[in-house]
């Protein structure tokens, strides 16, 4: 079965999930040799996949690296827990768990995002955890489809033009990376490859969203996927256009701008003329 599955990703899936991530490995310069990175797994089928993506290219690649897969309990609920702990073992992940206290502090919380507070937490375990076990690298499953909708969101909740990075340096852990190496896979391609597979995982299990009624709330982000999603019923390259706008910014063309929190305006080079 684990044949089967890990074949999938090079052969059956190979134009949509293989190619674009070892060209996304590639293009942005996600590894090098002697790298150890640290892939976190979260339960969903983003991070589990990434993690098989990983893998085989640490068995056939061109780079000799290292890999460990971690997995934080921020607090799941046993079933849950179970859960990824039974994807793991069908996967053939030797993960390591740790636990942490997240969820409660999250549940806690009156005011703000519980979401962004959760995820800024979950990074600084995971940062502490990974620098532990001797890794340089951190590496999460975001995807095309999160790209593009954090690239809407800042335009149309933020007003700024700005994107999800595919590799960024640590701030507050010196000498850690974090890089994105599903950056160029389209959501839509991971959940076909884990309904062909028969891989159940799990979506949200946080223990704030089962308290609102049991019901996750639309988030923002999910209306900009929504928005994707229809304007691509009219236009099929709208989604690619806005993920290819943000590699090809025409800067002659930009009112103003900001580069290391300073701002710039068109009319510095302007008054040169």
């Amino acid at each position: 079965m684990i044949n089967e599955i890990e074949r999938s990703i090079i052969k059956k899936f190979r134009k949509e999930i293989w190619c674009p991530f070892v060209r996304s490995v590639k293009q942005y310069e996600l590894l090098s040799p002697g790298d150890k990175i640290a892939v976190c797994i979260s339960g969903g089928k983003d991070s589990f996949l990434l993690a098989k993506c990983m893998q085989e290219l640490c068995r056939h690649g061109q780079y000799a690296f290292g890999l460990e897969f971690l997995v934080m309990d921020p607090g799941y609920a046993p079933e849950n827990r179970r859960r990824i702990e039974e994807n793991a073992a069908r996967l053939e992940l030797p993960v390591h768990i740790f636990e942490s206290d997240i969820f409660s502090v999250v549940d806690s919380v009156t005011q703000g995002s519980a979401c962004y507070l959760c995820a800024r937490m979950r990074r600084g375990y995971l940062y502490e955890f990974a620098k532990k076990l001797g890794c340089n690298k951190i590496a999460l499953g975001h995807h095309f489809d999160d790209v593009v909708s954090t690239t809407l969101l800042g335009m149309f909740y933020g007003a700024e033009v700005k994107t999800m990075m595919p590799k960024l340096k640590s701030t507050s852990h010196p000498g850690l990376e974090l890089i994105r190496p599903l950056y160029a896979v389209r959501e839509r391609d991971i959940v076909a490859w884990a309904n062909y597979n028969h891989l159940s995982f799990l979506g949200c299990a946080c223990r704030f969203t089962e308290r609102v009624a049991g019901k996750e709330e639309e988030s923002k982000r999910m209306e900009m996927k929504q928005l994707l999603s229809e304007l691509e019923k009219v236009n099929p390259e709208a989604a690619n256009n806005v993920f290819r706008s943000m590699h090809n910014v025409a800067l002659d063309c930009i009112p103003g701008w900001r580069k290391g929190g300073e701002k710039h305006s068109f009319l510095e080079e302007y008054r040169k003329e």
